[in-house]
């Protein structure tokens, strides 16, 4: 019998931005802005739901402010208990990506996994942070500590990426070798600089690992920080790398697909990577 999964992806332009409130009302007014997008999620029957990078605030890492600090919130906290309202009153498995701060002084970008009866299930924290050509995250994040978590919820066992992290197969693998089924990826990403790379690297590693991901970017050019503009284009890739739908380059957006979670079983019995593997031969990959 198909295991047939609906799942959502949101992507967002900026409610508010710096200067037009308290960085407590920037955050409730995207977090207003999405809940509509929510509501309509759950009223559709998606099953499991995953918003973008630091969801509520803008992408505050073009500078190098200290003040955007305070936005950061303890995971579980504030923000992921009033998603977790909603997960359960839909039955609706959340991913919801936020900045924490585990004490002051400890802060990371993270994605909080929220099962369909609102239980808190656990967080990743994005590992590779980068620090290049505006996108200075290594003034707001610390790499992540918890590994590479695959988090089993009523409806597939998920694995989660964040932004930069796509740049690096290995724990794309991990969470192959760890059983995930889905894997998301929410980031941030502007026209110019990766573009030419969001619909290659993650087909290849839903080809290479056997899964279906989920790919979210932002949509607009968030002000004062003028990076760019992100160019949206989420979608959900299969284990043969076909992208089967994908959102709009400019546009608010829930994006919503069907798909056969029993297709991982019929392409991992073709290609057969797990099964020859060499790990014996990979030590050279763990060098410093």
């Amino acid at each position: 019998m198909p295991r047939m999964i609906k799942s959502g992806l949101i992507q967002m332009s900026l409610a508010k931005t710096e200067g037009e409130g308290t960085i407590d009302e920037i955050k409730e007014a995207m977090i207003q802005k999405h809940i509509p997008y929510i509501e309509d999620a759950g009223q559709q029957g998606v099953q499991i739901l995953c918003l973008q990078e630091i969801f509520s605030t803008p992408y505050f890492c073009p500078g190098q402010d200290e003040k955007w600090y305070a936005a950061a919130e303890a995971v579980p906290g504030p923000t992921v208990e009033r998603m977790a309202a909603y997960a359960k009153k839909y039955n609706m498995v959340m991913i919801v990506p936020v900045y924490e701060q585990e004490q002051p002084g400890l802060l990371y970008n993270t994605a909080a996994v929220i099962d369909a009866d609102g239980s808190y299930l656990g967080k990743y924290r994005k590992n590779h942070i980068p620090h290049t050509s505006g996108f200075w995250e290594k003034f707001f994040f610390r790499p992540g500590n918890l590994g590479y978590p695959v988090f089993e919820t009523r409806y597939a066992k998920i694995g989660l990426y964040i932004c930069y992290d796509r740049h690096f197969p290995e724990g794309a693998r991990a969470l192959g070798l760890a059983g995930a089924e889905i894997v998301y990826n929410p980031s941030a990403t502007v026209a110019g600089l990766s573009q030419y790379l969001w619909k290659l690297e993650q087909p290849a590693h839903a080809v290479a690992n056997g899964y279906f991901m989920g790919c979210i970017n932002r949509v607009g050019a968030e002000e004062p920080w003028k990076l760019g503009t992100f160019y949206g284009s989420s979608y959900f890739v299969d284990p043969r790398g076909q992208i089967f739908t994908q959102a709009s380059e400019d546009q608010d957006e829930l994006l919503v697909a069907e798909f056969d979670l029993d297709m991982i079983g019929e392409v991992r019995s073709t290609w057969q990577f797990f099964r020859d593997r060499r790990p014996e031969s990979y030590d050279a990959l763990t060098a410093p």
